[in-house]
């Protein structure tokens, strides 16, 4: 087998290769041999047709498979002679093949040169001190009083700023027929909705069109969306509303006291329940703290990769964060169709985090070689057994998932990472920040 070697640049290489037709030949013969078992050729017995007519009537096809099957060994046989090792599946392109000719192809792939990641005792990290002022304490108060919220009925007045009101709602773009929801899919009805006013997603002019409205008025009026409105799909448009008030609601806050405190759980005073928010605010701080230093040090180790990381590598880590973020979003009950997100410009902000991520985790890999950090059976089960219980789920039930899809590898490094930063934040210096 005749291979030629090119490097593109550091990580991205190239070899074309070229498999002897003595090879191709004895491929192709067993390949036709298996399509002659199986094929049924008019005139001839199952089983009994000439080779020479399976070849022919089936040409492409053997030619395909041959290719199927002799390219992959040959491109691991290659990179086990040179001794590298892909990241991807290598892209295959040029393939030529016929019957007593060499297979010939060409394969592009990236691979991660070997590297020296420094000496980890010259890592420095700084450590924020954890600081939880009265005031955000307050404002955590403030966020549960609000959630502990009740909503009282409201007459002999019109809508007023804060309100909560239920209304029947027909939204039309501009142009579209008076009459019959959802032609040319421009008209919108929906019954019993609940509209806050003062709410960050309503229309923009939209609540002071209603200001002032009684129970049981109805009211139409016309609305245009800003050209830089966030949902696409709605900037520089116009839509008529109708609305029709149906209830009118006021939203009250309970009073902070100690009456309140017994409401949220097992505090017996207000002073108690206080002390049990600042206590889950320093946890949290604390868990910020120990991010941020995470964070310097794959900043740091990142700085000591000494080439441009794979592009494919950047892609796949492009791919997870964005396929996160629309998880996150459908947690909040999102579409993220629908959250006028210009997903094309969000990958392209992500590029130079993923970037730097994809070196982290490089050096991590690295180190972890480098000190034979290793993840053992039961690191894997601790680690199943743990996101069954986030999950709801049966550990089983999480392994088999992980096994079909191809996950304990994923498990595996992301387990060796974490125990190289371990590794590496007990020999680097964090000062305390002052």
């Amino acid at each position: 087998m005749k291979t030629e070697f090119v490097d593109v640049n550091e990580t991205r290489k190239s070899v074309r290769v070229e498999i002897p037709p003595d090879v191709v030949d004895a491929e192709i013969d067993r390949v036709a041999m298996d399509y002659s078992r199986k094929a049924r050729v008019p005139g001839f017995r199952p089983g009994k047709a000439p080779a020479r007519v399976i070849k022919q009537r089936y040409k492409d096809q053997i030619l395909h498979d041959v290719a199927h099957d002799l390219i992959p060994r040959a491109v691991d046989d290659v990179l086990r002679e040179r001794g590298v090792e892909a990241v991807d599946t290598p892209d295959i392109r040029d393939v030529t093949v016929e019957e007593g000719r060499p297979l010939t192809f060409t394969a592009s792939f990236d691979t991660v040169p070997p590297f020296d990641p420094g000496d980890y005792t010259t890592i420095t990290l700084k450590r924020a001190p954890v600081v939880v002022a009265e005031e955000a304490v307050d404002h955590a108060l403030q966020r549960l009083r609000d959630r502990a919220a009740r909503f009282e009925p409201v007459e002999g007045r019109g809508v007023a700023d804060g309100d909560t009101l239920v209304v029947d709602l027909e939204r039309r773009a501009e142009g579209a027929p008076a009459s019959g929801a959802g032609v040319g899919g421009n008209v919108e009805r929906h019954q019993d909705v609940s509209i806050e006013i003062g709410a960050k997603a309503n229309p923009p002019g939209f609540d002071a069109q209603l200001l002032g409205l009684e129970v049981g008025a109805a009211k139409a009026f016309t609305i245009h969306y800003p050209a830089e409105y966030a949902i696409t799909e709605l900037a520089n448009t116009d839509m008529t509303y109708s609305v029709t008030l149906k209830g009118l609601k006021r939203r009250v806050l309970p009073d902070l006291d100690d009456e309140f405190a017994k409401d949220m759980g097992e505090f017996d005073t207000l002073a108690a329940l206080r002390a049990r928010v600042r206590q889950d605010l320093e946890h949290e701080a604390h868990h910020m703290a120990e991010r941020d230093v995470r964070a310097d040090l794959m900043k740091q180790l990142a700085a000591r990769v000494p080439f441009e990381v794979p592009a494919s590598l950047v892609d796949r880590e492009l791919d997870r964060r964005l396929e996160d973020f629309a998880r996150r979003l459908m947690e909040q009950q999102v579409d993220p169709r629908q959250a006028g997100i210009d997903w094309s410009a969000f990958r392209d902000s992500q590029r130079t985090a993923a970037r730097e991520a994809v070196a982290g985790a490089l050096a991590l890999d690295t180190i972890a070689r480098r000190e034979r950090i290793g993840v053992t059976p039961e690191d894997i089960e601790q680690e199943v057994s743990r996101y069954a219980e986030r999950t709801g789920r049966s550990p089983a039930a999480v392994r088999a998932s992980l096994q079909q899809e191809g996950g304990l590898g994923r498990v595996h490094a992301g387990l060796r990472r974490e125990k190289s930063i371990d590794f590496l934040l007990a020999r680097a210096t964090i000062a305390k920040e002052t």
